[in-house]
């Protein structure tokens, strides 16, 4: 059944409610003290939603694929008239760029034409909220036909730098987005590796290390690091999901902010063998240093484990995860494979108003304790 909120200022809609980012602008977005309050919150998704998803957190709940121009069409006409911002965070990803490139902008544009084009002109669509993330400095890290190709700008990352010659799906949403200005303002967030608690999140790297880290413990293997020695000893940064969706409404509310785009991260950074021991404690493993004489796949070592993983959801009474849908190693052995520091400048959302920042070691406990609260890991 649909709630309503009474006299509500302004109306979300969410594209990709489930996932980490998505679940954290829901919270973020019912919080009375929110800037734009009151919200009415619309939440959508590709999926229905399982018995974790908190459903109190959106009024309406939406199941449709933004990648069918008639599904979407039919889904969101209802809503059309009464949304006031669009926050963009769900993520289809392939081994192509190309691919990515069509897939992504193909649902922002299908999700855009049902919100403005179908109104005649009486959309009350103000904002645009993009979520990217580095990839934009980087480059399709994850395209093997470009990434040997591909040399990151100098870090730190900063939202000046011009963009890189190749395809990038990051690009051509910016470009949707920037399409439909001034009638409607927009905003891009570049996050880095993103940190929050959800199962159904592409890149959830540290549901990834959970998980890990679970069925090391629970099969007595050693508990290592499985990137490089670089990144091992070299500076790192990540976003929480509670700030980007701080910096979302944020740059949604704040005019000075419209038709910007701001990297989001932490404001802190570590080194890799740091984290790594305040995940051998968090998860009582024995802390292994890095040693680069020992060699080791954890992509191959991991294909092996989905039967050990359901034995231990079996066990816990855990929520009913595959191990295949819940991690993302092959992505994550990637990026702890950099030969860079992966550092992003946060000055400029400094210099436009947004001080937000988040402990990186003390928001890791925090989500995995959120995680453990899920029952999605023991």
């Amino acid at each position: 059944m649909e709630k309503r909120d009474q006299n509500p200022k302004s109306v979300a809609l969410i594209i990709g409610v489930t996932g980490i980012s998505g679940l954290s602008l829901a919270e973020a977005l019912k919080n009375p003290t929110t800037p734009g309050s009151p919200w009415k919150v619309y939440g959508a998704a590709r999926r229905p939603p399982s018995g974790w998803f908190p459903t109190a957190l959106v009024d309406r709940y939406i199941t449709f694929d933004a990648l069918d121009s008639a599904d979407t069409a039919l889904k969101l006409s209802l809503i059309s008239q009464e949304i006031t911002h669009l926050f963009w965070v769900p993520l289809q990803v392939q081994e192509s760029e190309e691919v990515n490139i069509f897939k992504n902008s193909t649902m922002l544009k299908n999700v855009l034409s049902v919100l403005v084009s179908s109104n005649s002109g009486r959309s009350c669509l103000r904002h645009v909220a993009l979520l990217t993330g580095t990839k934009h400095y980087m480059g399709p890290i994850f395209d093997p036909s470009l990434a040997g190709q591909l040399m990151p700008y100098e870090v730190p990352f900063k939202e000046d730098s011009p963009r890189l010659p190749f395809p990038n799906f990051y690009y051509e949403l910016e470009d949707v987005a920037a399409s439909y200005s001034p009638a409607i303002t927009y905003s891009v967030h570049r996050s880095s590796v993103i940190i929050g608690a959800s199962p159904r999140s592409l890149y959830n790297s540290l549901l990834t290390l959970a998980v890990y880290a679970t069925i090391c413990k629970y099969q007595g293997l050693p508990f290592r690091y499985f990137g490089n020695k670089y990144t091992w000893e070299h500076f790192f940064d990540v976003s929480d999901s509670r700030l980007l969706a701080e910096q979302q409404i944020w740059a949604a509310t704040t005019d000075k902010a419209k038709n910007q785009a701001f990297n989001c991260t932490n404001g802190d950074v570590f080194m890799w063998k740091s984290l790594w021991k305040l995940l051998s404690d968090i998860f009582d493993v024995e802390f292994v240093p890095f040693d680069e004489k020992e060699k080791f796949d954890v992509v191959e070592m991991m294909k092996e484990k989905g039967e050990i993983w359901d034995e231990i959801v079996e066990k816990h009474g855990l929520y009913k995860t595959k191990l295949e849908e819940i991690t993302c190693f092959e992505a994550l052995k990637l990026v702890l494979h950099f030969g860079f520091q992966h550092v992003s400048s946060m000055n400029k959302s400094r210099e436009f108003g947004f001080f937000g920042f988040v402990d990186t070691m003390k928001t890791i406990r925090m989500w995995v304790g959120k995680l453990r609260e899920m029952k999605i890991i023991p």
